[in-house]
């Protein structure tokens, strides 16, 4: 009898398999291997005002499907070429447009500076507080290259990939993204929605659950952009055009 590729005989590396099945169990542990120490160096980013620790996780989360699944696995959660390339700088336009729709929502709701995650997130490092125009577009470079590289291919690979397939067998394609989405949407929270201000936290309870709702939607904008183009390269250029939308806003029009 054939075993089913969605088994953990074929998907995991030896190594793993003596310790777990490629299910949900597994997908579990991943969520809180990663979310849970990024959550705390974001966080801890907000104080120090530096991003350089935090990147590190993203690193990591590069290295995940060569560290945990087979030739066999990686395949099978998306990392393969596309049906077609040109659907890539489609799913980064989507991407894009995905970003300007939730800030465009927060400006609209919120009228308070300090319940705008634009302005947050370029207040944390982000964005140099003096900064004149003839340098602008110097910082805009050195801050969206890394933003378009790191995060969405580590957060792909680990989101839509890894833990996304530790899900499909028993739930399927579409309520498996919903807990990578979920995942995904909850570990946002470090970013905003939990400030640090004047030497104190601060939890701001609407622009929070909103904010983790648009990361929930972008997420399933990623996971539709995958299905698209047949590959996890449609969710990193998706994700790519999201932050650099992001930057851009940040840069060049702040709220």
């Amino acid at each position: 009898m054939t075993v089913p590729l969605t088994s953990h005989a074929t998907t995991l590396r030896s190594f793993w398999k003596q310790l777990f099945r490629y299910n949900w169990k597994f997908g579990l542990f991943l969520i809180l291997l990663f979310g849970i120490p990024r959550f705390i160096l974001v966080l801890h980013a907000q104080v120090s005002g530096s991003y350089n620790t935090a990147f590190i996780i993203f690193l990591l989360m590069c290295f995940t499907p060569l560290i945990f699944l087979t030739r066999q696995g990686r395949k099978k959660i998306g990392l393969k070429r596309p049906r077609n390339f040109l659907w890539l700088p489609a799913c980064f336009v989507a991407g894009g447009l995905c970003c300007v729709g939730v800030f465009a929502l927060f400006g609209w709701l919120f009228s308070d500076p300090t319940h705008q995650p634009l302005n947050y997130i370029a207040g944390a490092g982000a964005v140099p507080a003096e900064i004149s125009n003839s340098d602008r577009l110097t910082y805009f470079l050195i801050a969206s290259i890394p933003s378009m590289l790191f995060s969405p291919i580590g957060e792909e690979l680990l989101y839509r990939g890894v833990i996304h397939g530790s899900f499909t067998g028993q739930f399927g394609e579409t309520r498996a993204s919903v807990f990578d989405s979920l995942a995904f949407a909850c570990t946002h929270l470090a970013h905003f929605g939990i400030l640090y201000r004047s030497g104190h936290w601060h939890f701001l309870f609407l622009p929070a659950i909103l904010w983790v709702i648009c990361m929930f939607v972008a997420s399933q904008v990623f996971f539709r952009c995958k299905q698209t183009a047949g590959s996890l390269y449609g969710a990193i250029c998706s994700h790519a055009g999201f932050n650099l939308a992001m930057m851009y806003l940040i840069f060049y029009h702040p709220c």
